[in-house]
């Protein structure tokens, strides 16, 4: 059980969460900041700490979490949604208790997803950089209707579920794809459920609200494209590892897909959330997927809004109260 006065040891600190997690708090526990990663190289930093918070791209790796149950880290209050990059089987072993955020604000990330399609197709960012250098011209700015055209949704669940009530409105016919359908939601928003390879063949705009699971792991890769329609746009807020990216830069090359929107990307971890404006970019693979005029990439911020990250602070301390007053975490994973 955790004490009310211990040191908790917040891993890849950002600016933008801190006030937001020091509310959530309310002077309960002993908060340390710590902008590195988890990784094999600073888990010493949680010495002392019988809890520590991560994000989502901190290593908390078979070799990592043998480090950390020996350091005595008896609890993980994950900052996010997703626990992908925690080895579950070596925590059991530990009896580490894991819990995460099942959802702070769908609404943000599927705004986000419609935000990237709305960009990608009438070429805002395009006629955004064009007026600021004084060129007013419009050849090879048009786009095209949202009504009438169908989209995809891979994965509807909370997020998913959003997007199609947005897409609905818009006046979209609407197909998913999910192990666990939906019917009342297909009955709101006229959505057909299918298949994987009719969803591809069939979507004009694909949008990814899927977890990273072993079955979902490169679920857009060169198969998949080579059934999609000339022209598809891909939209992926969800996990990178559902894109084999090399996949889509052929898919790129060739014209076969028309435009790319990533909030997210399979090898982010080194890039992603940190200010490399002063080095030499190391990723050949998102260095070309950057050189092409119909790519557009975020970095994992499609969650970020004020009222998702008031949520993910209010829910990390309810799974931290929970463990201080011996009680198993609301949220728990494992």
């Amino acid at each position: 059980m955790l004490q009310k006065n211990m040191n908790i040891m917040f891993f890849s600190t950002h600016s933008f969460e801190k006030d937001s997690l020091t509310a959530s708090n309310n002077n309960e526990f002993t908060l340390h900041w710590q902008e590195a990663r988890l990784s094999p190289t600073t888990v010493a930093l949680a010495k002392g700490s019988s809890c520590i918070s991560l994000f989502v791209n901190d290593d908390c790796s078979e070799e990592v979490l043998d480090e950390l149950a020996r350091l005595g880290v008896r609890y993980i209050a994950l900052r996010s949604a997703g626990y992908n990059h925690v080895h579950l089987p070596t925590a059991r072993r530990h009896g580490i208790q894991i819990a995460r955020v099942p959802a702070y604000s769908p609404y943000a990330v599927a705004e986000h997803s419609i935000a990237l399609m709305l960009t990608l197709n009438r070429k805002i960012h395009r006629a955004h950089n064009r007026v600021r250098e004084m060129n007013f011209s419009l050849d090879g700015l048009t786009g095209f209707d949202m009504h009438g055209k169908t989209v995809g949704i891979i994965g509807t669940g909370k997020i998913g579920a959003v997007a199609a009530k947005i897409l609905h409105g818009f006046g979209c016919s609407l197909l998913g794809y999910d192990p666990c359908p939906d019917v009342e939601l297909a009955q709101r928003y006229d959505m057909k459920y299918t298949d994987i390879d009719s969803l591809c063949s069939e979507a004009d705009i694909i949008t990814l609200h899927a977890p990273l699971l072993e079955s979902t792991k490169y679920i857009i890769n060169h198969a998949t494209i080579k059934r999609m329609k000339r022209g598809v746009m891909l939209i992926n807020t969800s996990r990178g590892g559902l894109v084999e990216t090399k996949a889509v830069v052929a898919g790129l090359k060739s014209g076969h897909i028309g435009a790319v929107g990533l909030d997210v990307y399979e090898d982010e971890s080194t890039l992603f959330f940190e200010d490399h404006s002063d080095s030499i970019l190391q990723d050949d693979v998102i260095a070309r997927l950057m050189s092409f005029p119909n790519v557009l990439i975020t970095s994992h911020q499609a969650f970020l809004t004020d009222t998702a990250l008031q949520n993910i602070a209010d829910a990390t301390f309810a799974n931290i109260r929970a463990w201080s007053q011996g009680l198993n975490a609301p949220y728990l994973v494992l």
